[in-house]
Parts: C-alpha cells; sequence; structure tokens
C-alpha cells in the first residue's frame, strides 16, 4: 500500500490518473473495505458519509440531531445535509488532489448536487464503480459486523428496510451515471482481493 509523498497522490499504475472516484453498492457490499484499499493506494482520503454521519450524530451536532431520526429507522438521510457534510469534508486541503467517496450518492439527487459542488470545485467525478452483491451474502455480512462492530443500523429488519431503499433509488441513479460514461458494475462475491483488484481495473 502507498501513501502520499511530499503532499502528492501517489497513483496505483494502471489508474490512468484518476483519483476522484465513487464506490457505490447496497449496505453491506463492502463499499467501506473497498473504498479505504483503493483510497490508500491512490495516496488520496476515503470520505465515508456512514462514519461522517455516525461522528456527527455523536458529537450531537445540530446536522447530527437532524440525521439521527432517518439513521435510526434505517431510511436515507435528507440529501440537503448529506449535500452539507460531504461539500465540508472535500474542501479540506487533504482532499485537493483526490478522494474516493463510499457512502455518497445513493439518491439522483445527491447525484445532482454533488455533480454541482464537484463541478464548482473543478474536480468531478471520474469513475463510479458500483459493487454487485447478492442479497442473501449481504445479510450474511451485516449479521457478522454487527456481531464484531456493535452497529445499531446493522440489526436485521433495519438491515431490510435499507435494502428495500436501495432498490428503490438504485435504478435511476446508476442509470443516471451510465449515461455519462462514468459507471463501472463489478462483481463483489469474490475475495477482498479479487474484488479491490477489479475496482482497480475499472479506473482504467
Amino acid at each position: 500500500m502507498t501513501g502520499p509523498r511530499d503532499g502528492h497522490a501517489v497513483h496505483e499504475e494502471g489508474s490512468a490518473g484518476v483519483s476522484q472516484v465513487a464506490i457505490l453498492g447496497p449496505p453491506g457490499a463492502g463499499k467501506g473495505t473497498q473504498a479505504r484499499r483503493l483510497a490508500g493506494r491512490l495516496g488520496v482520503p476515503h470520505i465515508a458519509t456512514g462514519v461522517l454521519l455516525r461522528q456527527a450524530v455523536e458529537a450531537g451536532t445540530p446536522l447530527g440531531l437532524q440525521a439521527r431520526h432517518s439513521m435510526d429507522a434505517g431510511e436515507l438521510v435528507p440529501d440537503r445535509l448529506v449535500d452539507e457534510l460531504v461539500q465540508q469534508r472535500i474542501r479540506r486541503p487533504d482532499a485537493e488532489l483526490g478522494f474516493v467517496l463510499d457512502g455518497v450518492p445513493r439518491t439522483l439527487r445527491q447525484a445532482e448536487l454533488l455533480d454541482a459542488a464537484l463541478s464548482t470545485l473543478g474536480r468531478p467525478l471520474q469513475r463510479v464503480v458500483l459493487l454487485d452483491v447478492r442479497q442473501a451474502q449481504i445479510v450474511e455480512r451485516t449479521a457478522r459486523r454487527r456481531a464484531l462492530a456493535h452497529r445499531p443500523d446493522d440489526r436485521a429488519d433495519i438491515v431490510a428496510n435499507r435494502l428495500r431503499v436501495y432498490h428503490d433509488e438504485s435504478p435511476p441513479l446508476a442509470q443516471y451515471y451510465r449515461s455519462r460514461g462514468l459507471l463501472r458494475p463489478i462483481d463483489g462475491m469474490g475475495t477482498l482481493d479479487k474484488v479491490a483488484s477489479s475496482v482497480l481495473e475499472a479506473l482504467t
């Protein structure tokens, strides 16, 4: 794994200079794991909306208090709140040379808001990687993650609701990026290393 040197991102060979990436997929698809690995290889920050939201909730910020109700119910946090959080994070100095987004966008409106913000900054998305994972595998992964990490949003009923929401919101979102030539669907069912290799290939 490579990291930043002398303040510049270190790009993995074969990434074709791509450093502004979003990784999409259903809850429990392994987005966080793959986003962390890819961010490390590219030498750019891993920006996870789930982490940002949980930090805001734990800190009791106004934004966190607004988001908590939706998170506890397994519903999507309002788009404007997600957009505000992500914009704040992307504007930090360490993201000037790129970033790997994890968990955003999740709706077509979030994609539109994100595109507008990135366009203003002159740093548009270059690739959108979609992890395809079967639902049975998702249920197994989230159950295991809850046992290890004790995440309240991994309860079976919440996961089921999050999957329903995902299946409602995902098709128009995927089509939005497909029409822009950015979408790269990959099989997320293999080993961590195999999926990571496929993610890197998707950047070329």
